[in-house]
């Protein structure tokens, strides 16, 4: 908004220069609008104002005065006197500069009065010697006070619910982001007072902080320290759904390319390495900045000002590649970026989810928060204002939502009136994400109980799509998974020297599914004795003819068999007690004779390669309950010998 009033500035004292006469006959009216004009133009806005208001002393008819008042008064955003004194400029000459009625407008509208805004935008819009181009601006700006009369008609759900004093202080606290199970809680906060209380410029250091989940409240939140934190500003963070990796926003340091780049760390136990530069063709010598992840860590979405786009600041998103490379970043196009401004991208942990603000769609002006979700081609489809109160007349920026989508988090200063702190609020239904459940434990080695760190692999079972590959903390051996609603997943953990192990979640049937899987991983070196269930084997109903979704793990078993081909296995084959107990022990061989056949048609040595039915003679739960028989009902390898 600022280089629009530059430019009013400039055109206004054109027109000055070549009037014949000012509005005027007083002389010491004239010295003091001329001298304000000098203050206003070397941005001393103080003197300027107290200038013009001697000229309007000296003449209450003098309408340039008034408008240079306004002018300075939306300079320093005190904008409903900045209207006021517009208002009062045009009573006394309506004709003279047609473009005050966009800054009326412009004004009226940064103080919420939409209907005063809209009359100031239509008296431009009746002018000839308005610009085309002026004209186009100003009627986006009547659709947007529409929106917002009817939006404010008809307000959303919205009552937000500050964090407490253990993350908000006398100091800003903003940019928040959380980890799937919204136990850690990072932001930044900037110093705004001294110790004595007075303020100070808000160009101090900004830092991060971190608060850890105690319950209904949060913990007092402590900074990140080194080398995460530094003496320079660090902001924008973004984890990765498990905590893992931050991806952040920092300025004019000496590694830098532009401006402002995206910086990335990662965590070991309660450590962070050395923040590393993504470097190009992430970054560039323009300003690259407010970064979200996805949860696995493999796309990342972010606002720049980077040539190849379609407004000032918009939106771009960059893929990691196979070699652990980002590729170079694409513009998220036309339907997303406007003429206007773009910021502050928040990617859900669905993946399919995507928040943002900005001031060039239609909204309460400034920057509104709207969301886009993608269809069932994987394209984005048109952004949906989030509504009133959610969004206001002020600047709304910086949202993010918890893995369940219930909840929003933001930072804002219109509730305290003073500084930003950080709300939470219940998300109504209707922008709400896919909901998102998650698997969390810690994996170990059976025999020894010692922390390992494993590779995991949680895979779409009818797709056969690899959605995450991640692996648990080298130090402490946890992990946390995501699990989407709407799929059937299989999940692989694997190490070097141990039987890999497997699980599965169905969750293709579960409209809601928020609750936690709370499981550890026992991981068993490999030797002869042991053995794993294939928990991602499945059968046809009395049948051992495999279905497609066990592609998923006889891949797996194949993979492990290959990279360890010094050992011997036997394929376990049981059942629970339904049915005959010849039946089932039939039944159990021949499916365990199917799964020992696909391994050695795809090229394994069959002298590897055993198989036997146990029917229903090995329980391993109760056959009393569907829970029990399901756990029965169960596929094996056993590791028979090693060389």
């Amino acid at each position: 908004m600022r280089y629009l009033v530059i430019l009013f500035i400039l055109l206004l004292n054109s027109v000055l220069l070549f009037s014949q006469d000012l509005s005027t006959r007083s002389n010491r009216a004239e010295r003091f609008f001329k001298s304000g004009m000098r203050q206003f133009e070397l941005l001393n806005y103080d003197e300027a104002l107290e200038l013009f208001k001697r000229a309007i002393s000296a003449d209450r008819n003098f309408h340039e005065a008034y408008l240079l008042a306004g002018d300075v008064y939306f300079e320093i955003k005190e904008y409903r006197e900045a209207a006021e004194y517009f208002q009062k400029a045009v009573s006394l000459d309506p004709d003279f500069f047609p473009m005050v009625y966009f800054n009326m407008g412009n004004a009226w509208m940064a103080i919420g009065e939409y209907e005063e805004a809209r009359d100031s935008y239509r008296i431009m819009l009746s002018n000839d010697r308005i610009s085309e181009r002026y004209k186009r601006i100003a009627r986006q700006k009547i659709k947007n006070c529409d929106f917002a009369i009817s939006a404010i008609q008809n307000p959303v759900p919205f009552n937000p619910l500050d964090l407490g004093p253990s993350v908000n202080t006398g100091d800003d606290e903003y940019w928040p982001t959380l980890t799937a199970d919204e136990q850690t809680l990072i932001f930044t906060r900037q110093v705004r007072k001294n110790p004595q209380g007075r303020r100070v410029p808000v160009n101090l250091r900004e830092d991060f902080y971190i608060s850890f989940n105690q319950g209904n409240t949060w913990s007092v939140a402590k900074s990140i320290g080194p080398p995460l934190g530094s003496e320079l500003n660090e902001g924008a963070p973004s984890l990765t759904a498990d905590g893992r990796m931050i991806f952040f926003t920092a300025c004019n340091r000496e590694d830098g390319l532009g401006s402002c780049d995206i910086y990335f760390a990662e965590r070991l136990g309660n450590d962070w390495s050395e923040p590393v530069n993504l470097g190009a063709p992430v970054n560039t010598a323009a300003w690259e900045a407010q970064p979200s992840i996805s949860f696995d860590g493999k796309t990342l979405y972010f606002a720049s000002n980077r040539s190849g786009g379609h407004g000032n600041m918009d939106l771009w998103y960059t893929r990691m590649d196979e070699n652990g490379n980002w590729e170079t970043p694409v513009n998220m196009g036309k339907l997303i970026n406007t003429e206007g401004n773009e910021m502050s991208p928040y990617i859900h942990v669905d993946n399919q989810t995507l928040y943002f603000s900005s001031d060039g769609h239609t909204g309460m002006g400034g920057y509104d928060l709207f969301v886009t979700r993608r269809d069932d081609q994987g394209e984005w489809e048109e952004p949906e204002n989030l509504g009133y109160p959610l969004n206001t007349h002020f600047d709304e920026m910086g949202l993010i939502v918890n893995a369940r989508g219930d909840k929003g988090y933001f930072a804002s200063d219109r509730m305290s009136g003073d500084v930003r702190d950080i709300y939470s609020f219940k998300l109504y239904d209707e922008v709400r994400p896919l909901e998102v459940s998650y698997m969390k434990g810690t994996v170990y080695d059976a025999d020894s109980r010692r922390r390992l760190d494993a590779g995991f692999e949680l895979i779409d079972l009818h797709s056969a799509e690899t959605i995450i590959r991640s692996y648990s903390d080298p130090r402490t051996g946890e992990f946390l998974v995501p699990l989407a609603t709407g799929k059937d997943y299989a999940l692989n953990v694997s190490k070097s020297g141990y039987l890999f192990y497997s699980d599965h979640f169905s969750l293709s049937g579960f409209a809601h599914q928020t609750d936690p899987y709370l499981k550890d991983v026992p991981m068993h070196p490999i030797k002869e004795g042991e053995k794993t269930v294939l928990r991602n084997i499945f059968f046809e109903f009395d049948s051992y003819e495999l279905k497609s979704q066990s592609i998923v793990e006889l891949e797996k078993l194949l993979g492990f068999l290959n990279n360890n081909p010094d050992i011997r296995i036997r394929i376990n084959g049981h059942t629970d007690n339904t049915g005959e107990a010849q039946y089932n022990l039939e039944l159990s061989g021949r499916r365990a004779e199917t799964v020992a056949g696909y391994l050695v048609s795809a090229g394994v040595d069959k002298e590897r390669i055993d198989y036997q039915g146990f029917g229903e003679t090995m329980p391993v739960a109760d056959n009393e309950t569907e829970e029990g028989r399901a756990a029965n009902r169960r596929t094996e390898f056993e590791i028979t010998g090693t060389n």
